[in-house]
């Protein structure tokens, strides 16, 4: 999307807001903490988070957005029609930088990404706590696309994660807050949109071409991961660039996580959203949110999926996979999928970026806005469908 494009969603003159650091949520500077930060190599000093806010109202509840890969801050198009919709109710938007944010996703993992959602979580709670002196503050998690995956692994893994990571020592485990919803827009299986690209050619390339430059890819990373599972060393960039990863730097392991060439029956942590995988392994993911307990109540997670979205292959069956989803989430009377929000919005494309979007992107922040609504008590906040 060209920077005019993208201009055009946001005024001129940008929505005032507030600046926040997350690293910690009580100042505590000791030599303990200064060494540890040298030992680990955190670059904590680059997570930040900004909140969209409307002084003239209380706003005792926060809506906290994450894009997909190679977003940053505010980098979503359709997150100004979003700021528009909140704003004049009781809720702020915050949207934050993650170490993979921009250019860091491919270097990233769900682990360190859904750790750091959780410590601006307790932030989110903490800063809101002591401006408006109360506890029953509501805070929602939206996703789009890889913040999809996010959102998803948020609620489904175990709390605190129990990973341990070779090539992430410093990966520091946190209990993750309760969430009052969550949302997930646009969740596409990456793994799928490659192989898409696989079968109809690439930007000149053919589908043999490609097809050759995938396989020495995945043969490389999986020797390199092999030689040293600590290292997660860079794949080519001029290669992965054939592939679509334009410019990006990825590490083996990123890399087979996301294109997962041993799915669908041994998916990786990416491979989330693919049409092909069982009830069975679905069941360790959607099947999960509610023994976990990390969303307050029933009905609270809504899925939206874009009818027109350019990284679903047209084969994909949209309406019976979210079906399938639903009947996982809600397996044994849990009732953790929202009926009558969650769906596809027809004409939608991925982000919702293109000229002809301004319907789509109504109906988004409308269903948005609606379960802001059912959850933070706001009456008529936007116009109805």
């Amino acid at each position: 999307m060209s920077q005019s494009q993208y201009s055009q969603f946001w005024p001129k003159g940008g929505f005032p807001g507030i600046l926040h650091h997350y690293v910690c949520s009580v100042i505590c500077i000791s030599w303990e903490l200064i060494r540890y930060c040298l030992l680990t190599g955190r670059q904590d000093e680059t997570l930040v988070t900004f909140e969209f806010t409307n002084t003239g109202i209380q706003q005792p509840h926060s809506i906290l957005f994450v894009g997909g890969l190679g977003d940053g801050v505010a980098t979503t198009s359709y997150l100004a029609d979003v700021v528009r919709g909140v704003l004049p109710t009781s809720w702020s938007l915050f949207t934050l930088n993650l170490t993979s944010s921009y250019q860091g996703w491919g270097l990233g993992h769900l682990d360190r990404d859904t750790d750091e959602i959780a410590k601006c979580i307790q932030y989110i709670q903490e800063y809101k706590k002591s401006k408006y002196n109360n506890t029953s503050s509501k805070i929602v998690l939206m996703g789009h696309s890889t913040g999809s995956q996010c959102v998803l692994h948020y609620l489904s893994r175990p709390n605190p994660h129990t990973s341990n990571p070779p090539y992430d020592p410093s990966l520091v485990h946190r209990h993750r807050p309760i969430l009052d919803g969550a949302i997930m827009q646009a969740p596409v299986s990456d793994r799928q949109a490659v192989m898409w690209v696989l079968e109809e050619g690439f930007l000149g390339k053919t589908p043999a071409e490609l097809k050759a430059v995938y396989d020495d890819l995945v043969t490389t990373a999986r020797s390199a991961l092999t030689a040293d599972p600590a290292s997660d060393a860079i794949l080519p960039i001029a290669k992965t660039s054939q592939l679509g990863y334009f410019g990006t730097p990825i590490t083996a392991r990123r890399f087979l996580s996301l294109v997962s060439p041993d799915s669908p029956d041994s998916p990786s942590e990416d491979d989330l959203f693919s049409s092909d995988l069982s009830d069975s392994q679905l069941a360790t993911t959607f099947g999960m949110i509610h023994e976990r307990g990390l969303l307050r109540g029933a009905g609270k997670l809504v899925v939206l999926m874009s009818g027109a979205d350019q990284a679903i292959p047209d084969w994909v069956d949209k309406a019976g996979l979210l079906e399938r989803w639903k009947a996982v989430a809600d397996r044994d009377g849990s009732k953790v999928w929202h009926d009558g929000l969650s769906g596809i919005i027809l004409g939608a494309s991925h982000a919702l970026s293109n000229d002809d979007q301004a319907e789509p992107r109504r109906l988004l922040v409308r269903r948005v806005l609606d379960l802001l609504g059912e959850l933070g008590g706001d009456k008529g906040a936007g116009e109805s469908e």
